[in-house]
């Protein structure tokens, strides 16, 4: 218990520290939304990665898919990284700096606003993100929540609100550098301990070998489809037990972040174009040991079944399959796994927060309600929604909701089916219409409120992948029947894109 608490209390003090000596950094509002669009490559990484992954994935997700796919879940983690880091970078990073510097857009709505030149779009867009922000923000405090119960024994109001009080700390006194200054070392402390996590569990089943035997062992009942029942090795195999369901917690997982405003949100801070090289680098990387060791270890999951990890109704509680897991590690490793997921936590948390003031402030209150708000008093206005935000999504999760992967489903279904589509059209393409944008809000949480509430679609992960994948078709049928923006407005802002830069021949070879 020593070795936790020693770890803990040591974790917390880096973290507020960097929160305080990154407030000499903070002097306007460009420097606590945007790190004065100067921070460097690896930070930049590393704060998209951290906001990736947090004790959602790593205690709900990983728990639940690696239990009903095995080790096929592992493609889940893959998928993350490839689609939602690597590619993500690659389709959305330069262009969304680009674009956004040119419209001087500090937020996703603000970017819709000055993009599509509707204040209404701004403001609408402000409100889905807060809204839709606050469940999966009280998700990442309940999956932090079942590691502390495992470790300290500690009541679960307790650990919600002391990762509340630190959090709000550092993002209030030190902003977006703060954020990204800790997510760099949160990253690292990730980085090692599911490695020495993976190493460890695996060895105590026997090695990765025994392990793998036994589970292929194991027959597919409650989750293969009617065809498979009773096969053995399901959970082995290369696509599972349930190859249909795994594809849509792909496409949620994966390609939701190009639709999130606090991932989307680090493609505006960055600094130059070796950002955007190593940023894709590091974060495909990171992404690759992270979300793949997660889902990875999770696959195992069915080797630890206990009487612990069910309800009193008999059916499983994902969220306990991952503590059940690491009960059994030495209370060394239990402390890094704490720090682990705490790490994983803090960053993902600190990220909503700010967006969600941030949004708050600058496309809702600064243009419908208070104009000639000057930019110290939006700094003000910022941090005390930093703590508005904070107590809403406490309230929320102190009477959470069966297990936490439903509350992340409806969050990003709901926000990335919105956004996700006009967002990326936008970037490229002329002839995206205001109408097709307003089309995307209204189907993208329409449909999320309507299936929540009548079940049209059971899974809330399907749901979720369903309505990004509309999106994409909607947004373009809506454009071409709809009237087109001005043709020569259009050319002018897209004339962002052809400016001429001298580069080294290093980076570029001339014709000839």
């Amino acid at each position: 218990m020593l070795v936790k608490i020693i770890l803990l209390i040591c974790f917390f003090a880096v973290m507020v520290g960097v929160g305080f000596w990154s407030a000499k950094r903070t002097r306007n509002v460009n420097d606590y939304v945007l790190g004065g669009r100067a921070v460097g490559p690896w930070l930049t990484a590393f704060a998209f990665g951290t906001s990736y992954f947090s004790s959602v994935v790593f205690v709900g997700y990983a728990g639940q898919f690696g239990w009903k796919y095995g080790l096929s879940s592992t493609w889940i983690g893959l998928g993350n990284a490839f689609i939602g880091s690597l590619l993500a970078w690659l389709v959305l990073g330069r262009r969304t700096r680009i674009m956004t510097q040119t419209l001087d857009a500090r937020t996703m709505p603000e970017y819709f606003g000055k993009r599509f030149d509707s204040k209404a779009l701004q403001i609408v867009g402000s409100a889905i993100a807060f809204v839709f922000l606050v469940p999966y923000t009280a998700s990442v405090y309940n999956g932090l929540s079942r590691l502390f119960g495992m470790a300290f024994s500690l009541d679960y109001k307790i650990c919600i609100l002391i990762m509340a009080l630190l959090t709000g700390v550092y993002v209030v006194v030190g902003g977006y550098f703060a954020t990204a200054m800790n997510d760099f070392i949160q990253g690292i402390i990730m980085l090692f301990g599911i490695c020495a996590v993976i190493a460890a569990v695996l060895n105590g089943q026997g090695g990765f070998m025994n392990a793998v035997r036994e589970l292929s062992l194991l027959p597919a009942d409650d989750v293969a489809t009617a065809s498979l029942q009773g096969s053995q090795g399901l959970f082995t195999a290369f696509f599972g037990p349930d190859p249909l369901n795994l594809v849509g917690v792909v496409i949620l997982t994966s390609l939701g972040t190009w639709g999130l405003p606090q991932m989307v949100h680090k493609f505006y801070t960055i600094k130059d174009e070796r950002s955007v090289k190593t940023g894709t680098i590091v974060s495909t990387f990171f992404a690759v040991i992270i979300a793949g060791g997660c889902y990875f270890l999770g696959g195992f999951g069915r080797l630890f079944d206990s009487p612990a990890i069910y309800t009193e109704a008999g059916t499983v509680a994902y969220d306990t399959i991952i503590p059940q897991m690491l009960s059994t590690l030495p209370d060394v490793l239990i402390g890094i796994v704490i720090v682990l997921v705490f790490s994983a936590s803090m960053s993902t948390l600190s990220s909503l927060v700010l967006t969600s003031s941030s949004t708050l402030t600058l496309d809702f209150l600064k243009t419908s309600v208070w104009k000639n708000m000057s930019d110290k008093t939006q700094l003000v206005v910022m941090r005390v929604l930093v703590a508005v935000f904070i107590i809403l999504s406490v309230v929320l999760a102190l009477n959470p909701p069966t297990f936490i992967a439903q509350l992340m489903g409806v969050s990003w279904g709901a926000l990335a089916g919105a956004f996700l589509a006009p967002f990326l059209y936008g970037l490229y393409s002329k002839k995206i219409s205001k109408a097709a944008v307003w089309a995307s809000y209204a189907f993208g949480v329409g449909f999320t409120v309507v299936n929540l509430l009548f079940h049209l679609i059971k899974s809330p992960i399907n749901a979720g992948a369903f309505t990004m994948i509309a999106g994409l078709i909607l947004v373009p049928i809506v454009s071409a029947v709809t009237k087109k923006p001005d043709e020569k407005e259009m050319d002018e802002l897209f004339k962002c894109y052809d400016q001429v830069v001298t580069v080294k021949k290093a980076h570029s070879l001339e014709e000839g």
